[in-house]
């Protein structure tokens, strides 16, 4: 029922593969549920484009082994199908902090594509870029076949393949590994998503994207081999081993049907997930800033602030002439506030009504794009400065330098998310600095896989207030929005109290 869809390295082409592979599936009215192994934003937005149905992130980092085979093996069980796309090279991670996998080799891929592979005990297609290679196909093949055996390479999609005769050497070389190419995708000049600094162009941006996805879906039925596809993908039920561990590791999660919002965890689910959640909702109204600007959300993260009995209300910063009616928290998330600073900007009356309420106390998490959001100003790409709301004293300007990876953040005191001394997991990416530091940083940071420290970071100026670059997702930390939904009922009932 599920196959993870794999590259010999990045950039090969595993999310062209992966879109064409779920349009072709849905075009034939079969329910799909896409995943993404990694803490990829902009991925999950086009699997969602296409499927319907928001793609789950798998990132044992972020969460943990258990929370990523429990989530996986639930949603998968309303859809027809799953597909996995997987990260970088098949076995490209970090090392492990857990010892067990420092004996054996391949200790540096936790996190990796393969990682998950094996923990869920799926299927690997690996996608090879052929445009320069013709008998050393065999060979990139044969090596990742051999390298873990634990993995197990289902077949190969050759993807940029030149002509008929490229085709033919490339056969003619992986024929002695008697492996089964289950697809094979022309170079095409029209099938193109643009990119820029942080990765692709989200979805929001593309509005040819639907005929970039009817094109997807015609190349897909023609491309692939789909009497050999279509069994792995149905297979995953009865593959001996797969439906005895996902009942091992999930013994008591009821068969759930679709909801009305299909983008949401069922409570049978969270509850599943998360044992310890309270039964007695916190009733508040969160303001999610949603737009062109800020869109890099964890959908575990918006589920679980709903089932812990938050209102979500979606708006924008640059449409919007205000902050939404009756809101008692606010979360921005990452994105791209540099490429709509202009309009960002021009939009003062949001700027001020978003600077009143962060004043006032109104519990407000910003992450990355929401950190920049927060800031006096933004200097963009071109060097032009543009004011931003204002409630940190400090600039971020935008440069080439690329920040990149996972952190272990140790929280220096109190805050709105976390207790002094408690240790988060998260990720960072962004190609902005600040030109100036708080006094009193949230966190110390560190590379995820040793103690070389990252410096501080994170401004705490207000105790309402986590504005950090660091991403987090909080499917195993379930502290951090019990403690903010906490927060935003206290700003609600100070205000009842006031006005009373």
């Amino acid at each position: 029922m599920a196959l993870v869809i794999a590259g010999e390295r990045s950039g090969v082409g595993k999310t062209t593969v992966t879109l064409t592979l779920l349009a072709s599936l849905c075009q034939r009215s079969k329910q799909v549920q896409s995943f993404k192994v990694g803490p990829d934003y902009i991925d999950p937005m086009f699997h969602q484009h296409v499927t319907g149905r928001a793609c789950r992130n798998l990132d044992p980092v972020l969460t943990s082994e258990n929370y990523v085979n429990k989530c996986f093996y639930h949603h998968l069980k309303v859809c027809e199908y799953a597909v996995v796309e997987g990260v970088m090279g098949l076995f490209d991670g970090v090392t492990s902090p857990q010892p067990l996998f420092l004996e054996r080799r391949g200790a540096n891929d936790f996190a990796s594509t393969a990682h998950i592979a094996r923990l869920l005990n799926l299927p690997v297609v690996l996608v090879i870029d052929c445009s320069r290679l013709s008998g050393s196909v065999a060979a990139i093949a044969h090596g990742y076949c051999s390298f873990d055996q634990k993995v197990k390479i289902a077949g190969l999609v050759l993807n940029r393949v030149g002509s008929d005769r490229h085709l033919s050497l490339l056969k003619d070389a992986l024929e002695p590994l008697q492996l089964p190419i289950l697809g094979v995708l022309r170079r095409e000049e029209n099938i193109t998503i643009p990119d820029r600094h942080l990765g692709l162009v989200p979805t929001a941006e593309l509005p040819q994207l639907q005929a970039l996805i009817d094109r997807l879906a015609h190349l897909g039925n023609t491309c692939f081999d789909w009497e050999r596809l279509l069994p792995l993908l149905r297979s995953e039920g009865t593959r001996e081993g797969n439906t005895e561990r996902g009942r091992e590791v999930i013994p008591s999660l009821p068969h759930w049907a679709t909801p009305s919002l299909p983008h949401s965890f069922t409570p049978s689910l969270l509850h599943s997930l998360t044992p310890s959640l309270p039964h007695s909702p916190l009733s508040v109204r969160i303001a999610v800033a949603r737009d062109r600007a800020f869109n890099f959300y964890y959908q575990d993260n918006l589920d679980l602030l709903r089932h812990l009995g938050a209102e979500l209300v979606f708006w924008s910063p640059l449409e919007d002439a205000g902050l939404p009616k009756d809101v008692q928290g606010m979360y921005f998330g990452g994105g791209f506030p540099e490429v709509f600073a202009q309009q960002l900007a021009q939009n003062n009356s949001v700027r001020d009504a978003v600077k009143t309420a962060i004043l006032s106390g109104m519990p407000t998490i910003a992450e990355c794009g929401g950190l920049m959001y927060l800031c006096e100003q933004i200097v963009d790409f071109e060097e032009k400065s543009w004011s931003m709301v204002g409630v940190l004293p400090t600039t971020a300007v935008m440069g080439g330098r690329l920040t990149l990876g996972y952190r272990r953040a140790v929280a220096l005191q109190d805050s709105l998310l976390v207790g002094a001394g408690t240790t988060v997991y998260g990720h960072e990416f962004h190609r902005s600095r600040l030109i100036s530091t708080p006094n009193s940083p949230l966190f110390k940071t560190y590379r995820y896989d040793s103690e070389e420290s990252t410096g501080d970071e994170g401004w705490n100026l207000l105790p309402s207030l986590h504005a950090s670059y660091i991403h987090q997702h909080w499917g195993d930390s379930l502290d951090i929005p019990k403690r903010f939904l906490e927060e935003c009922c206290v700003f609600k009932l100070t205000k009842i109290s006031c006005t009373s």
